[in-house]
């Protein structure tokens, strides 16, 4: 089942476990069975704290419990955790056998306080968003123990997938209702449990010293600007919703100079720890209402944030990015989720065998559109423009599938469903405006992205896509504001031309507060609290 590699790699890990653990398994006579009993004995093999019991009796079959020895109860896999989510398993294995997890004690304590809750994860092991959740959930049944947590692929119980109308991968469920799906963190899956956290967190904002740069964002613009800044010897702030932003969602990433290939996931974990080398607040789990000028030249710019706290800086370097555009059609919003799809990568593997379609001809969406190919049943590609505009290797490649068509000058005008999930697309023909109907159980929407500048309007100059218009040096409107990365006029979102917007913006920052008083006078911080 591992290869001589990967049981290299794994026996070095399990020399970290600190009392003996038992894999509990729940078999019968299905191939799925042979393939984990064959896993389970590979682990056993590689460590004397580790041992296999087939004695299992749970519901789902195949399963696992990874449980301390002499107890029956752990973090349950569905699963073969192999793929994505074999680092997930090992984890689990570390965990469960005394290995602490680098998690701050405070958020700990929170999950070993929660009353408790059943969690049941599902995801698919193509998924390089649903690791992180995965991971979470599986902490948290360890450490607690009135948590129970049950990690499921989707991918092998279809049948249980269809039942409970999962279309879309992580999807969290607690005590058989809804959670949350879509990437999260270990630090937002606690922050929503924990009914308090929004008061504690605005007032520990509150509490924090002006910056000299205050970074709101954290994605490649964000990290290479506080890294810059740092550098400099000043106080530098990073507020951000997710640590790598975008980068999170990227599937491989192999034109970042210097850097052969990577993934995305990966690269944002480096971008924090390259910004966490420097003496950084890296504020987490954050996100930006409205941004207040300097009350006096020179004086200090408040950034209020959603959750009511006030951060305070000489200066500011905006790189919040941007997300995923909606087509903007009826339906798209109901069956978001439900048949309704962004990420390709993530939730492919749930419509295996169907029929699907995608919004885009651009590269994102031609990608998308070879890689379901391989999984689903048949893929209709529409584009608004009357060419695909992908390179033309992507397009060839796209025709050359037998179960691929391909419709331009196709405007999306709604994707229906039957109430519970998507059952089809309309389009309308831009030359003969017919309308048309196709019959489909999924949608990939691939159009591009859009600036998250909803919070900066009336504040700063933007331009007609709602981009921070900046000059050469990454200054805004706003003396003392400055922006940088794909929030921002600059063309060509990439990682590589965010990375050095950011360290340019971050340089200007700084040229900006060597020109200002040293002193920031007392009435200009109280000004800025007051607003």
């Amino acid at each position: 089942m591992l290869d001589a590699t990967l049981k290299t790699q794994l026996q070095a890990y399990l020399q970290n476990l600190r009392g003996p653990i038992t894999l509990i398994a729940t078999l019968d006579d299905s191939a799925k069975s042979a393939e984990l009993r064959e896993l389970l004995a590979d682990i056993a093999s590689l460590s004397d704290k580790v041992s296999v019991d087939e004695s299992g009796s749970d519901s789902r079959s195949p399963s696992f419990v990874i449980a301390r020895q002499g107890e029956i109860r752990g973090v349950r896999f569905a699963a073969i955790p192999l793929g994505h989510e074999f680092t997930s398993l090992v984890l689990a294995l570390l965990w469960t056998g005394g290995h602490p997890p680098k998690v701050e004690a405070e958020v700990l304590d929170q999950i070993k306080s929660f009353d408790g809750g059943d969690f049941e994860v599902y995801m698919s092991l193509s998924c390089h968003n649903c690791p992180d959740v995965v991971q979470a959930a599986a902490l948290m049944a360890i450490y607690n123990p009135n948590i129970n947590t049950v990690i499921i692929d989707g991918g092998m119980y279809q049948a249980e997938v269809e039942t409970r109308q999962v279309m879309a991968v992580p999807m969290v469920f607690k005590d058989n209702n809804l959670f949350g799906s879509g990437r999260m963190t270990l630090e937002e899956i606690v922050a929503k449990l924990d009914v308090n956290s929004t008061d504690r967190e605005a007032t520990k904002l509150n509490e924090k010293a002006p910056f000299d740069v205050l970074i709101v964002g954290g994605g490649p613009a964000g990290a290479a600007a506080a890294v810059y800044a740092a550098r400099k010897g000043i106080r530098v702030g990073v507020a951000a919703e997710r640590f790598g932003g975008q980068t999170n969602d990227t599937m491989a990433i192999e034109n970042y100079i210097s850097v052969l290939e990577t993934d995305g996931p990966k690269f944002a974990l480096a971008l924090e720890a390259q910004v966490r080398h420097y003496d950084v607040d890296i504020m987490n789990l954050q996100r930006a209402d409205r941004i207040v000028p300097a009350p006096t030249p020179g004086g200090l710019v408040a950034v209020h944030m959603a959750n009511g706290g006030v951060l305070h800086s000489r200066s500011v370097i905006v790189s919040t990015g941007a997300r995923w555009r909606n087509v903007n059609v009826p339906g798209e919003a109901e069956y978001k989720n439900k048949g309704v799809a962004y990420c390709p990568h993530c939730d492919g593997p749930l419509f295996k065998g169907k029929r699907v379609a995608v919004i885009g001809g651009g590269n994102s969406g031609i990608e998308a559109a070879i890689d379901l190919a391989g999984i689903v049943q048949h893929v209709t590609v529409i584009e608004f423009a009357d060419a695909l505009k992908a390179d033309a290797v992507l397009v060839n490649k796209l025709k050359s599938l037998a179960n691929v068509t391909i419709h331009v000058n196709a405007q999306t005008t709604q994707i229906t469903g039957d109430g519970q999930k998507v059952n089809g697309i309309s389009y309308k023909d831009r030359v003969s405006s017919e309308i048309h109907h196709v019959e489909l159980e999924g949608v990939f929407v691939q159009i591009g992205l859009v600036p998250n500048t909803e919070f900066l309007k009336g504040t700063l100059e933007l331009s007609k896509f709602g981009e921070i218009v900046v000059d050469a040096k990454c200054h805004t409107s706003l003396p003392g504001v400055f922006a940088a990365g794909d929030v921002t006029t600059v063309p060509y979102k990439q990682i590589v031309i965010a990375a050095g917007e950011g360290s340019k913006a971050a340089l200007s920052a700084f040229d900006y507060l060597i020109r200002q008083p040293v002193d920031v006078p007392a009435e200009s911080v109280e000004e800025a609290v007051a607003a």
